[in-house]
């Protein structure tokens, strides 16, 4: 299922084709010289990955961390599968130190993006309290008694993206109308919008979650802010009228009362935000060879349909209202944070760099590495002006085997705190301590952003890696897979 290096695909350099440090050091310092590159992986002790730090009121043993994902592989009441048990083992092999949620668990069972995503609810407790176990159990027996890994679940509504049914439909709720993004998901009046009094019905079910994830033992909670989702959606609703829309104090009042609520009746659990910290305008395919191009917009008018975007320009960042919301988590004594930035559906190229896109997306506008060069500078703008918080990092899996050069110089010079990876974890989920242990890394298992993991649940199939994981590979749904990738995208 490997792409063909000769198509269209390689208008970039590819980050495998390098042999050495010196040449990956010369392309990324081509279009981003601040980025700092370590001539070798360095090994634990000696390692800044290796440095511990306090989170949640325990001490991680190193920097590295696993980003929360979906798998699409749960059952249809919301309990996790066996490939979700494995993947979670998984992680607990990895010597990450800190686990993000693992997985998006939706609150409502109708906030979910996939018929097969996880949900927290009664009947789903004794599934989820097994996914902890078999992490920490998988932890225990590679490294031993060494200290176990922080592990928090992602609580989400998918909101515009919400496909809860075994049909695949879309059954978006939203928080706006959006006239660039409706037509994708099927809006085409305001029935979709949630009213204020389903408001305050989610943000019960968010505090509902997070009372259950205390009572598994999860040291946190991640109330989800990102990548087009519905809170990541409230927080650009400048266009919604009442007290959940307008000014950025009415569009973070979700945030406020779900955080008071878990205060109230979760005591002792700790709370964190992953967020999509910069967005664009959507994205979409040029009429010649499918590159993505932004969307248009009315001429001369502000585009106030966004979160972290430049109104006058939308195809680029604005990181003020960012900063905002970063003092607010400040405020509110949140202390991690999981900087993201756009979306899966609308612009992949920004939230999930890749040289090869999934079928619903386009070939790349920009070098790949210049889309990671983008979340990196804004994760250390707001790390400098937040240095009391702890900041993850995200977008790095592109770096591929000079991940870790990279990501030493990014803790060691204050650019994150803390080392996400998502897509790596899959086809390589003992890459941290490969790194920690031995200094060296098995090339045969990097993931080369093939997009697989994103294009077989876009047809409807379970998300792993199946060009490197036998697991995956050896399936019936491969066959599949292969048929799918073969369609034009449209």
């Amino acid at each position: 299922m490997t792409p063909d290096p000769s198509s269209s695909y390689s208008r970039y350099t590819r980050v495998g084709s390098h042999r050495d440090v010196d040449s990956f050091r010369g392309h990324l310092h081509e279009l981003c010289p601040e980025v700092p590159v370590d001539n070798e992986i360095l090994r634990a002790p000696g390692s800044p990955l290796a440095k511990s730090l306090e989170i949640c009121g325990k001490i991680a043993s190193n920097r590295w961390m696993i980003q929360p994902m979906e798998g699409w592989d749960g059952a249809e009441d919301g309990n996790p599968g066996e490939l979700t048990l494995r993947r979670w083992r998984r992680f607990g092999i990895s010597g990450a130190q800190l686990i993000w949620g693992g997985e998006a668990v939706a609150v409502e069972a109708e906030g979910r993006a996939n018929p097969n995503q996880l949900v927290i609810a009664e009947h789903t407790l004794a599934g989820l309290e097994k996914l902890r176990e078999v992490l920490l159990e998988a932890h225990h027996d590679r490294f031993g008694s060494t200290s176990e890994p922080i592990a928090g679940l992602q609580l989400t509504h998918s909101g515009r993206f919400a496909r809860p049914g075994r049909d695949g439909a879309c059954r978006p709720r939203i928080a706006f109308r959006h006239p660039l993004l409706d037509a994708r998901v099927g809006v085409t009046d305001d029935s979709a919008i949630l009213d204020d009094s389903e408001v305050e019905d989610l943000i019960e079910s968010f505090i509902a979650g997070a009372v259950r994830a205390r009572e598994l033992g999860f040291d946190f909670v991640d109330i989800k802010h990102c990548h087009g989702y519905l809170l990541h959606e409230f927080l650009g609703a400048h266009t919604r009228p009442g007290p959940y829309g307008g000014s950025l104090e009415n569009r973070t009042r979700i945030l406020r009362e779900i955080v008071s609520g878990v205060r109230r009746e979760a005591p002792g659990l700790h709370v964190a935000v992953r967020v999509s910290i910069f967005d664009s305008i959507p994205f979409r395919q040029s009429g010649d060879g499918e590159e993505g191009v932004p969307e248009r917009c009315p001429e001369g008018e502000p585009y106030r349909l966004g979160f972290g975007v430049d109104m006058a320009n939308p195809a680029e960042q604005d990181l003020s209202e960012g900063h905002a919301f970063l003092a607010l988590l400040e405020e509110l004594d949140i202390r991690l944070v999981n900087l993201s930035g756009g979306s899966p559906y609308y612009n992949p190229h920004l939230q999930r760099p890749a040289l090869y896109p999934p079928s619903d997306g386009y070939l790349p506008p920009e070098d790949p590495l210049r889309s990671v060069a983008r979340h990196l500078h804004a994760t250390r703008t707001l790390k400098q002006k937040f240095p009391g918080m702890v900041v993850a990092g995200s977008a790095l899996s592109y770096l591929q085997e000079y991940l870790p050069h990279v990501a030493q110089g990014l803790v060691r010079d204050g650019w994150m705190d803390l080392v996400g990876i998502g897509r790596m974890a899959l086809s390589y989920p003992d890459l941290p301590a490969d790194t920690l242990e031995r200094g060296e890394l098995a090339r045969k298992r990097i993931c080369r952003t093939f997009s697989d993991c994103t294009t077989a649940p876009r047809g409807g199939l379970v998300s792993g890696c199946f060009p490197l994981d036998a697991a995956y590979g050896s399936l019936p749904e491969a066959e599949t897979l292969r048929k799918l990738k073969k369609k034009p995208r449209e």
